[in-house]
């Protein structure tokens, strides 16, 4: 298998020989990537059960009592 960074230098290379309209294509088709990537990534988030119902429980009931960490590890 080919490194990540084989890729970047084989993909900067290749991006030289490339005519600006091309250059627009292959943009659209990472951002395309990108973004399917990154759906992936939520759906399989949303598909943890109740996940989502604890991140919005957490975001309305802040924290108010917190411990210094200087009392949690007094060793450093």
């Amino acid at each position: 298998m080919i490194s990540p960074a084989e890729l970047h230098r084989q993909l900067h290379d290749l991006l030289q020989q490339l005519s600006p309209e091309r250059l627009q294509v292959l943009a659209d088709f990472a951002a395309y990537l990108a973004n399917a990537e990154s759906e992936a990534a939520t759906q399989e988030l949303l598909a943890i059960a109740g996940l989502l119902k604890r991140v919005k429980q957490n975001q309305s009931s802040p924290k108010t009592d917190y411990t210094t960490w200087r009392t949690l590890r007094s060793d450093l």
